[in-house]
């Protein structure tokens, strides 16, 4: 937040945060007086450093401000999905003790959904709520200079996506105020993706997840600037690269499938060549799909492996992802670590529990069992995801243990079978799970996305790709197709809800 000041007080007129939408910008100046003046608004409601606020909000200006504003008061941030339900919202406020809530007017409905009897302050963005204050009601009269004090820097309270049940609170400690200066996230990011005062940084994506929300803050702490959509439209991604000549961009798998699956004639219509570096993660990217899409822009794709939970990062570009494909690279931030069941480390090939050594702590907000699963015995830590490494380094996914499917004793990793299936040419998208068989435990059954017609031949054909490239128990012993996978809105597969749907 600091190294925004800066940038307010160096180029107070260059735009840092652009709406095409609804053509809303923001200037460094004005970012930085508005998030002052929400700064002494928040403190004026006598919220203390450490406590927190909500926001149910889409991309938008106010969105920015009540983020850097929060942080100056010293405050946690947690911004909320608007499309969780309003169970899993009211978990969240109640779980995170959120003293302040702002909600969009366009979401009158799940508000009032709500229990909000424990959130003492509540204030209606971009429109009128019953019960909620006016947003400029907060801001109005306030001073657009720094707080007073040497208040700590708040940060944000992120919440699991949920794919495995209800959300979980990562929370880190307050940043004393000493520290004011010191970015709060590795730095290892920014040489890798070339990330400057020239930057100009699509997000497609809502700003409520993670990843959004920190890159679009990362570009503009650092002189760049942040071009927000209101959400993903393919077309809409090309014609903005073009018009605002964007240099950098953030991405999910799915994005890239549905922007491959545009005509021809709309794919050449665009000029993309100010884009320099297209960011890509949150969840395995089909090698098809990958190549297609580094064909069709370039060896500009960047991909990184991360959690919310800030534990290490790995990182792989376009060349090195050629000569391995299928890998997410090698450690950026902390050391890699594979071990079994039994926390003994494995070599190079064998698959096992992706452990990280020498990154930040962390833990689950109001769950020491959670927390206290994520690390071993030796202080290393883990997402609780499944891979390898090759004999350079280079890490390959396999799989979170909970999906992990036992058939007759044999361990069967879904991504395996996935990775096989998505490389016929008439399969968009491929989702394996295991499904109850009294024989054998569980069996693998893949749920298909075809490009065209889903049909018997089709599910014949399939099963037989299968056998020519895996191991009898790996088979799937059915194929079903489906019109989409279900997802969430960073692009996460929520397996949970088909293993829900088929067992």
């Amino acid at each position: 937040m600091p190294l925004l000041a800066r940038h307010a007080a160096l180029t107070p007129g260059k735009v840092c945060a652009i709406f095409p939408d609804t053509g809303a910008s923001l200037t460094f100046a004005e970012l930085d007086a508005r998030a002052n003046q929400a700064a002494h608004g928040l403190i004026a409601l006598g919220l203390q450093p450490g406590e927190g606020i909500a926001l149910s909000l889409e991309n938008g200006p106010d969105f920015l401000i009540l983020t850097y504003g929060a942080k100056r008061a010293g405050l946690m941030v947690t911004p909320l999905s608007i499309h969780l339900r309003p169970p899993e919202v009211a978990h969240v406020l109640t779980d995170s003790g959120a003293r302040a809530l702002f909600a969009s007017a366009h979401l009158a409905s799940l508000v009032a959904a709500l229990d909000l009897s424990e959130v003492p302050h509540r204030f209606a963005v971009d429109g009128a709520l019953a019960g909620f204050k006016p947003f400029g009601a907060l801001l109005d009269g306030q001073p657009t200079t720094w707080p007073e004090g040497e208040r700590p820097i708040g940060r944000e309270f992120l919440y699991s996506s949920g794919t495995t049940g209800l959300p979980k609170g990562i929370r880190r400690p307050l940043i004393p105020f000493a520290d004011r200066l010191n970015p709060e996230f590795d730095m290892t990011w920014k040489p890798f993706y070339g990330f400057g005062e020239d930057s100009i940084y699509l997000s497609p994506a809502p700003l409520y997840h993670a990843a959004p929300n920190r890159y679009v803050q990362r570009a503009m702490d650092h002189g760049g600037t942040s071009v927000i959509l209101k959400k993903f439209d393919a077309e809409q991604c090309l014609a903005t690269i073009e018009k605002q000549r964007i240099t950098h961009s953030q991405w999910v798998p799915t994005m890239f499938v549905r922007m491959l699956a545009l005509p021809g004639e709309v794919r050449a219509r665009y000029d993309l060549s100010s884009h320099r570096c297209a960011i890509h993660a949150a969840a395995p990217c089909p090698p098809a799909v990958k190549r297609g899409m580094i064909e069709w822009w370039g060896p500009i794709l960047r991909e990184y492996y991360a959690g919310s939970e800030g534990i290490g990062t790995v990182i792989i570009d376009s060349a090195d992802w050629l000569r391995k494909p299928g890998s997410v690279g090698r450690p950026a931030y902390g050391r890699i670590h594979i071990a079994d069941d039994e926390n003994r480390e494995l070599p190079p090939g064998e698959t096992g529990r992706i452990w990280f050594e020498g990154g930040a702590r962390f833990a689950y907000h109001n769950d020491p069992a959670k927390t206290a699963q994520a690390y071993n015995e030796r202080g290393w830590a883990t997402l609780h995801d499944l891979g390898w490494v090759d004999a350079e380094g280079f890490l390959f996914l396999s799989d979170r243990r909970a999906d992990l499917i036992l058939s007759g004793g044999v361990n069967v990793y879904p991504a395996e079978i996935e990775s096989v299936l998505a490389q016929h040419p008439r399969v968009s998208e491929a989702a394996v799970i295991g499904v109850k068989d009294e024989e054998f435990g569980e069996r693998p059954r893949a749920l298909v996305v075809p490009l065209g017609e889903g049909d018997d031949m089709l599910a014949a054909e399939l099963i037989a790709h299968c056998r020519a490239h895996l191991a009898g128990p790996k088979i799937p012993r059915a194929v079903e197709f489906l019109e989409e996978l279900p997802r969430s809105e960073a692009g996460k597969l929520l397996r949970r809800v088909l293993k829900e749907r088929y067992n």
